[in-house]
């Protein structure tokens, strides 16, 4: 799974510890670091890896190749790659439900669905007040069962990662019921993202990947119910960073896909990876990767290595934290 790509051909493991590519930005983030651990990369080759999620009971990972009309899957017992879905009806995000099932979001399909323990699908959202949905991004599950996903519309806007379509909904974060029922729950932000919930599933966080003038990513307070209040700014990019999707670990802190957001004269080298940021929103570290860092998730054991969907390929790294359960 190689190609001629100039980022993948400067990585090189680290010959030194500490790894020069974990670059602390705050002291708390020391407690976090593995002072003998580096970032490896597991493979190359995608055209824009998304969506990873780890399955302990295998001893997997699987990573959408979004371009590629592919979810691919990485062994941990034997490093082999190989396809797991093709075509994947260019999936994007991944998680799985409270019973161990797949849940992707298809950007060609413009729907939500399940992977049954026998391989079949089930759609779980397609539309919403009778009207189809943009191109369903991130998703995530809570303890209760229900299901949170994100729905920009990357995937209608061109041939990169579906097909063109008009819009026929705002841009908006959906919630599935417990019971099945499709919700609108936020409809206000430009592009929401990445998702994800802090450890007691208290506080919902949102990535806006249009806001203007700085990427941001959004609290809200979350209720048993799945109401969300008091909507306010938990990091901000600051300058030319750009958020994508991102996981919280056990202590609540945000470890985020980051890179450049376009922005003339930006430093795109520097911002490439993934930055960490407290629960109060302080950046406390920056893992640099030479490609910009779509998304992550935790998984290993323990939950205590971070896997990293980056561009073209996949990079793995253990921490001192575990990601949430």
């Amino acid at each position: 799974m190689n190609v001629p790509d100039s980022a993948n051909a400067r990585f090189e493991p680290s010959s030194r510890y500490p790894d020069p590519r974990i670059e602390v930005l705050d002291d708390r983030f020391l407690k976090l670091r593995l002072f003998s651990a580096s970032v490896e990369r597991l493979a190359t080759g995608l055209r824009w890896a998304e969506g990873p999620v780890w399955f302990g009971d295998g001893r997997y990972l699987l990573v959408s190749d979004i371009p590629n009309n592919r979810i691919v899957r990485w062994d941990e017992a034997s490093g082999a790659v190989s396809d797991f879905r093709a075509p994947s009806n260019n999936g994007n995000g991944n998680f799985r439900d409270r019973q161990g099932r797949l849940l992707t979001c298809e950007h060609l399909t413009r729907r939500v669905t399940r992977t049954e323990y026998d391989g079949s699908i089930t759609v779980l959202a397609d539309r919403y007040d009778g009207k189809r949905l943009n191109s369903p991004n991130d998703i995530v599950c809570t303890r209760d069962g229900s299901v949170w996903f994100t729905d920009p519309s990357f995937g209608i806007s061109g041939y990169w990662e579906g097909e063109p379509a008009q819009a026929e909904l705002p841009h908006a974060v959906y919630r599935i019921g417990a019971d099945g029922k499709l919700q609108q729950a936020i409809t206000d932000l430009q592009a929401p993202n990445g998702l994800a919930f802090s450890p007691d599933e208290k506080i919902l966080y949102v990535v806006e990947s249009r806001a203007v003038p700085h990427r941001r990513i959004w609290a809200y307070d979350h209720a048993a119910d799945g109401k969300l209040s008091n909507k306010r700014v938990a990091a901000d990019a600051n300058g030319p960073g750009a958020f994508d999707g991102f996981r919280v670990d056990v202590e609540g802190n945000l470890w985020c896909g980051f890179g450049s957001n376009g922005s003339a004269g930006a430093d795109l080298e520097a911002l490439d990876g993934v930055r960490v940021f407290a629960p109060d929103g302080s950046a406390i570290a920056h893992i640099h990767l030479p490609e910009r860092c779509a998304n992550v998730c935790f998984g290993g054991r323990h939950r205590n290595r971070l896997f990293m969907a980056a561009s073209h390929s996949i990079y793995a790294l253990y921490v001192n934290t575990q990601g949430c359960a």
